[in-house]
């Protein structure tokens, strides 16, 4: 199972990628964030193996949250 946490600050997104991502049997959506705060916290509680990752979201960025989680806890991550 691949382990997928989707960050994304649009409600519509985010089920939209969690409906496409669960549509493989292979893909486990983790969890979902609002924002790169949440994003820092959920991947180093949820462990995923994978995110996905907005650019533009409120209290901190794609980009911010991207370089916060290489420094404590790295992960492979698409930026949607």
């Amino acid at each position: 199972m691949i382990r997928v946490l989707i960050v994304d600050d649009s409600a519509f997104m985010r089920n939209a990628l969690k409906t496409m991502l669960s549509s493989d049997p292979e893909i486990e959506i983790v969890g979902v964030a609002r924002d790169g705060i949440e994003a820092i916290e959920k991947v180093i509680s949820l462990n995923p193996d994978i995110v996905t990752m907005d650019v533009e979201m409120p209290r901190m960025d794609g980009l911010t949250a991207l370089r916060r989680i290489m420094e404590i806890k790295p992960v492979p991550v698409i930026i949607v």
